[in-house]
């Protein structure tokens, strides 16, 4: 569903070249469930940007479906940290949710059909009269989570969208992504700083450098497939899982402080 090949991004700045992305390859297939993480700075968000094609990358390719990505592809979905400044506040839960299929010329009786769902999947059916600002940041995410799936996307992309709530109402949208995954089987790739919720949550993890990015590693999570917050997280191979990642990524950070002298430019939330 999704080839990432040779991608690399460079920006320029004061006359000089920074290099963010070096070169990135990675595959996901239709339906799989992929998680992407590394150390801070690595690149997460602008790797994120340059696969929805909303930034241009300086080489290498996207492809969706075998298609070519050179801007925003119409059979994509994405889900932003910043749920709050994705969400229109004078626009009701329903119309927000809405919108996107709107633009879409989806016919009326088939848009009220996909928005009903997609609140009614992730229990906010009783908030479709109010207005964002009226909601917590967990329920404000949710209505972020079903504006995607409303959408109908091959293939959703989700950036670090639970950084900013608490643990117990991010361990419930963690149960939510994967309970809506295993219903839609929605093509997911995942990006987060957290190693739990990359094992937790991923059929594979990707695991990224320090800038300049590369893979430095894919890993099958061998987990059963219905995971459950308290017995999945108890269980030895989820903890070897996780030590493993948590290496990889300190591994990572090690290599980075040797040697890197100036900040990067890329994005604060990577």
């Amino acid at each position: 569903m999704l080839d990432v090949i040779g991608l690399q991004k460079v920006y320029e700045a004061r006359g000089r070249a920074v290099e963010a992305i070096r070169s990135v390859s990675f595959h996901i297939d239709e339906g799989e469930l992929v998680c992407l993480v590394g150390p801070s700075g690595c690149g997460k968000t602008t790797l994120l940007k340059c696969i929805a094609g909303l930034l241009p990358p300086s080489g290498g390719e996207v492809r969706l479906a075998g298609r070519p990505v050179s801007g925003p592809p119409p059979g994509m979905a994405v889900v932003f940290q910043e749920y709050g400044r994705s969400l229109f506040p004078w626009m009701t839960v329903r119309a927000n949710v809405e919108l996107p299929i709107r633009e879409k010329q989806v016919p009326r009786r088939r848009r009220a059909e996909l928005v009903d769902s997609a609140l009614a999947a992730v229990g906010m059916t009783d908030a479709a009269d109010a207005q964002p600002w009226q909601l917590s940041g967990g329920m404000q995410q949710r209505v972020a989570i079903a504006r995607a799936i409303a959408y109908e996307p091959e293939i959703l992309l989700m950036d670090e969208p639970f950084a900013a709530v608490d643990a117990q109402t991010r361990a419930d949208l963690e149960d939510l992504v994967r309970s809506l995954w295993q219903r839609l089987r929605v093509t997911t790739l995942f990006t987060t700083h957290d190693t739990d919720e990359a094992v937790y949550l991923g059929q594979r993890v990707v695991v990224l450098s320090a800038r300049p990015t590369t893979v430095q590693e894919d890993l099958r999570i061998d987990l059963p497939d219905q995971r459950d917050q308290l017995r999945t997280r108890s269980e030895s191979r989820f903890t070897e899982l996780r030590a493993h990642v948590y290496g990889e990524v300190r591994r990572a950070q090690r290599r980075a402080s040797v040697g890197r002298g100036s900040p990067g430019l890329d994005d604060e939330s990577d």
